[in-house]
């Protein structure tokens, strides 16, 4: 199936002479933001216990995150469409590295909330513009190959943080895991100034606020834009309701230690990475729309599992992580097609649409995880029903999209 004329702008392949940034780079930008996300959940029950707040207080470490990347990658899409992709990135490396070191010592749980939304709107310059830099250089299903690539060596970073924050928190506390994520950001910092070239070959005039919600209100009114962006958002609250509600169900439900749910984590990620290679060999071959309706149907079977799990079988570790996997590995299938087609709608848009996307992403993974903290009791029936009920919407989206032919 492919998409209607008026859905995609055709790019041209890259110009001869445009730099190209090194992979291993485009893995490290957007590897930082999640590796900063997923550090710190292990340790979030000793974070409760230590400020002696409840353990839906100590997870606004988390939401707050979510959205402060939100808010971040809404300007981020558009200052880079003007200023140029690599001022950007180095702007957000440094506000990262500032605000993990405030962290690090904040005094109360309030200004370790705080600490850490700033953190995720430098940490999220590199998740949003290393997927523009791509589309800057390749054409949609080009650029769909690239991404899952991209998104496949990506997840080394979240699959070992779990274990690293378990760890530190465990041996050294959990204002450790803050150390650690202000060293990976000057180093970070210091590659990007060193490898980073620009990639947009043409600045966008800077809209203004009355300009930047129209052309955000012109991408939401495309249709195609807005199938790939929810399909994006709603497979990812999968897995962010999972990440809200899994370390307490491991560890205050299930009494076992953070380094456990931190080690369990990885067979999560292996999977992701999975349907990350899924797509990288069959994007150019299958297409952006079959691939997405291949991931989110995995998605949706995973999600569906979890739920029978822990509701029918004798509290374990595997009920939720078992179907996880499952869960995980349409996500990696799902998420780098829709990103791909999100971004190709308005190419010379690629980084607002970036921008867009991944701020409705963030925003409706933040509802995930208030409503996983506000409702999971450690016996994971409220973690694995909102995982199933965001899976619905991913596929009431797709089922829009076909209806409407925007797909």
């Amino acid at each position: 199936m492919t998409a209607p004329r008026e859905a995609i702008e055709s790019a041209p392949e890259a110009a001869p002479w445009r730099a190209v940034p090194p992979a291993w780079l485009l893995v490290a930008l957007t590897s930082i933001g999640p590796f900063s996300l997923q550090i710190i959940l292990p340790a979030l029950p000793a974070v409760a216990r230590g400020f002696a707040v409840s353990p839906a207080t100590a997870q606004l470490a988390l939401t707050l995150f979510l959205v402060g990347v939100a808010l971040g990658q809404l300007l981020y899409g558009p200052l880079s469409d003007r200023y140029g992709r690599r001022p950007c990135a180095l702007a957000g490396l440094a506000l990262f590295l500032l605000a993990s070191t405030a962290a690090a010592a904040a005094p109360s749980v309030g200004w370790l909330v705080l600490g850490r939304m700033v953190q995720a709107i430098g940490a999220c310059s590199g998740m949003v513009l290393a997927r523009a830099m791509i589309r800057d250089c390749y054409p949609r299903e080009k650029s769909a190959s690239v991404m899952a690539y991209v998104f496949m060596g990506m997840t080394v970073a979240p699959m070992v943080a779990p274990a690293i924050g378990g760890a530190l928190g465990q041996w050294l506390g959990w204002r450790a895991i803050f150390g650690l994520a202000a060293t990976a950001g000057a180093a970070l910092l210091a590659a990007t100034a060193a490898r980073l070239p620009e990639t947009l070959a043409v600045a966008q005039r800077l809209p203004g606020i009355a300009g930047f919600l129209r052309a955000n209100l012109a991408l939401l009114r495309r249709p195609a834009f807005a199938v790939y962006a929810g399909s994006f958002a709603a497979t990812s609250g999968v897995f962010f309701a999972f990440l809200a509600g899994a370390p307490f169900v491991v560890v205050n439900g299930l009494g076992l230690s953070p380094t456990t749910y931190g080690l369990a984590f990885i067979v999560v990620s292996l999977a992701y990475a999975g349907g990350n290679f899924v797509t990288a060999r069959l994007a150019q071959r299958l297409g952006v729309v079959r691939l997405l309706a291949l991931g989110t149907g995995v998605t949706l079977a995973g999600a569906a599992l979890a739920l029978a799990a822990v509701l029918a079988l004798p509290p374990h570790i595997a009920n939720l992580f078992g179907p996880a996997m499952l869960m995980a590995l349409g996500n990696g299938v799902a998420q780098a097609n829709a990103m791909a087609g999100a971004v190709s709608v308005r190419p010379k848009l690629a980084g607002t649409a970036s921008g867009l996307a991944g701020a409705l992403q963030m925003g409706f993974g933040a509802a995930m995880t208030l409503l996983v903290g506000a409702t999971e009791t450690g016996s994971g029936v409220a973690t694995a029903a909102y995982m199933l009920a965001a899976a619905l919407a991913c596929q009431a989206f797709l089922f829009t999209g076909r209806r409407s032919g925007a797909l």
